[in-house]
């Protein structure tokens, strides 16, 4: 659901009612707005139709996420609960509380603003409700396609009450690096207490989708759940597989097996009865991507998809994936329907096969290996790989690292 709207401060939360429309009804008017309104950074590219019908939008200065930026508040309930360090560094509920009110006042200066509701979660048992409201077209179209989108009777049931979670995304206005613990002008936050993520400072819109993926690690480890890092698809038989790996070690390509049906990308969770996906769309790199050796992905890529940073050539619009000027962390985003043989509802059984993909930059491990039940162990918690250039700021080669459960 998407609707258009201007609000006050104090009247953030209130957001209670929505335009509930056909699905291509929300892509058409999102594509206009998109178009219609230039990014507010002159030196930010003005979005773009490509021939293929996917939207090309491009998101400044970060064409990657900014986790040494990313911050979470620490307070009484998440004191003990976070893992604390490099990776989750700690905000002080002040400085938050700051931080938040600069974003709100720029939301409302901005002239149009776009709100989508979506779960994340195919289990309605423990699905997360969650409302994202953004001052860029295509921040909303990108989420529309993300989140798993409600039916109107399910938005007329789930959302006229507040949701579980909100996003305020500012990514135009830069983050004051006066506020103690910021010092930065890019500050993607999480304050799991006030169930708000709020950013500053950075377009890229896969912060957006990180950060739902960082409430549903939370969230569904309170629970007993295993949240996963992973991709997975079904065989004929209903055999389940999940390929573990950080971004941009292959599980959109792998798992787009055109003889299996793809459960999910990228984040799933395991629970008593099996895996579900926790989106709804897909997130693809698409460097020098071919229908040849993708083709399912290629063709995916149409009216509702999103291009982020990837350029086209001026005379035709045709998309150039060989072209790396902006970053070579050019991405695609599309629904899961848009592969022909996804499985909706994207749940599936207990996996009967589990692959670790590892990005071996430095040759440490053998092309294919077989592990027993400690080796697995081991390796799932050591999760030697390496990250890939361009999907994090700063990396421009790849990089080995450790990154515990993958």
């Amino acid at each position: 659901c998407v609707f258009f709207f201007f609000f006050k401060q104090k009247t953030a939360y209130e957001m209670l009612r929505s335009l509930v429309g056909s699905e291509m009804c929300i892509r058409d008017r999102l594509y206009e707005y998109a178009i219609k309104r230039a990014p507010v950074d002159p030196k930010t590219r003005q979005d773009i139709i490509a021939s293929n019908g996917a939207l090309c939008s491009y998101s400044g200065e970060r064409t990657g996420r900014s986790p040494k930026d990313k911050r979470v508040v620490i307070d009484d309930n998440t004191r003990n609960e976070v893992w604390w360090g490099k990776v989750n560094i700690p905000l002080e509920p002040a400085s938050f509380k700051l931080h938040e009110e600069r974003v709100l006042d720029y939301l409302n200066l901005r002239p149009q603003l776009y709100v989508i509701d979506g779960y994340a979660g195919w289990d309605p048992a423990v699905r997360v409700k969650v409302r994202v409201i953004t001052a860029r077209a295509y921040h909303a179209l990108f989420m529309k396609q993300m989140l798993i989108r409600p039916t109107p009777e399910e938005h007329a049931k789930d959302f006229q009450q507040l949701p579980d979670y909100h996003i305020f995304n500012a990514g135009e206005f830069p983050a004051s690096a006066q506020i103690p613990g910021i010092g930065s002008k890019t500050c993607p936050t999480l304050n799991l207490t006030e169930r708000k993520i709020v950013i500053a400072g950075t377009q890229y819109a896969g912060e957006m989708k990180k950060g739902i993926f960082a409430v549903m690690h939370y969230l569904m480890a309170k629970q007993g759940l295993a949240s996963l890092h992973a991709s997975a698809n079904e065989g004929e038989k209903g055999d389940v597989s999940i390929l573990f790996g950080l971004s941009g070690t292959g599980k959109t390509t792998l798992s787009a097996d055109p003889k299996r049906k793809l459960i999910g990308d990228d984040e799933h969770v395991w629970s008593d009865q099996g895996v579900f996906n926790i989106e709804g769309g897909c997130y693809a790199k698409c460097v020098n991507l071919t229908r040849e050796k993708e083709p399912e992905i290629y063709d995916a890529l149409r009216f509702g998809a999103v291009l982020e940073n990837v350029l086209f050539k001026p005379d035709t619009r045709d998309v150039d994936y060989e072209n790396i000027e902006i970053t070579e962390n050019t991405r695609a985003c599309y629904p899961l329907e848009y592969i022909p043989n996804a499985k909706l509802p994207a749940v599936g059984g207990h996996p009967k096969n589990i692959f670790f993909l590892t990005c071996d930059a430095y040759g440490v491990l053998p092309p294919v290996s077989k592990l027993d039940y400690n080796q697995a162990m081991y390796h799932f918690i050591s999760g030697y790989t390496a990250k890939v250039a361009g999907t994090e700021m700063g990396i421009v080669e790849p990089q080995a690292t450790f990154s515990a459960c993958f």
